[in-house]
């Protein structure tokens, strides 16, 4: 007898529910091998885990898609604030502007490095920082940098921001909807190997083959080892010519 396994996959999951709440239905009153508690725990709970499985696939998607063009902004973002701050050390060594007035963007006037701009919190502290600070020094009577200018990078910097607080919200409602996702995926399971384990004793009396036809009818799934003969109505006919074949015993 091949051995089963259980669904790996919400899909798979979900049709091996399917199956085994429709056969039952389809089931004479004297041929349930389904009891009816169980039956109807797995019809209140394939619904709401079909609700379930819909709002994670649609939830993943929307988190997909908005993640692409996060990226996209946290790229521009980190590329226009690094610039600034090149094109801002370039003229702080030609002496157009003083090494001082670095401190206005909270820079280290005596480092020309660039401060780390890898992660997003990195991109938030450090674009508000140049934007502050290129303001207090133009307010002051200094030219302002071009090429880009701080407008361009403060475009680029607010965009990123929104999406910023975007993601993070994307980001817990999905942690969330995954979380509850998984808790029912365990649920699922739980049922699934109840009603498996009731139909394979409930046909623990057939032979192989009409077991097995049975058993898969609720939507059980097996699995042959390597080398293993797979089950055929030849097989169940051999069996019974072998039993037919046995001496009877004597009373």
């Amino acid at each position: 007898m091949p051995y089963r396994r259980l669904p790996k996959t919400d899909q798979a999951r979900l049709h091996a529910l399917q199956k085994a709440v429709q056969q039952a239905g389809n089931a004479a009153y004297n041929d349930q091998a389904i009891n009816y508690r169980t039956l109807s725990e797995a019809q209140r709970f394939l619904m709401q885990f079909e609700n379930q499985v819909a709002q994670y696939h649609a939830n993943f998607d929307s988190k997909v898609s908005a993640n692409r063009q996060y990226r996209h902004r946290v790229r521009n973002a980190r590329m226009y604030i690094s610039h600034f701050i090149q094109v801002l050390n370039l003229a702080v060594i030609r002496g157009e502007i003083k090494r001082s007035q670095k401190e206005l963007y909270k820079l280290n006037p005596k480092s020309n490095a660039l401060p780390d701009l890898t992660t997003e919190e990195g991109l938030m502290e450090w674009g508000q920082n140049i934007i502050e600070g290129e303001n207090q020094r133009t307010a002051a009577g200094g030219f302002a940098i071009y090429n880009p200018s701080i407008n361009k990078v403060k475009v680029h910097y607010e965009m990123f921001k929104e999406d910023y607080t975007s993601h993070l919200l994307h980001k817990k409602t999905h942690s969330r909807v995954f979380e509850d996702t998984e808790a029912l995926r365990k649920k699922a399971d739980e049922i699934i190997l109840s009603i498996w384990d009731q139909v394979e004793t409930f046909y623990k009396d057939e032979l192989p083959y009409a077991k097995l036809q049975k058993c898969q009818a609720y939507g059980m799934i097996y699995y042959y080892r390597t080398g293993e003969a797979k089950l055929t109505s030849q097989t169940d006919e051999q069996i019974l010519t072998q039993r037919a074949q046995q001496p009877m015993l004597p009373l």
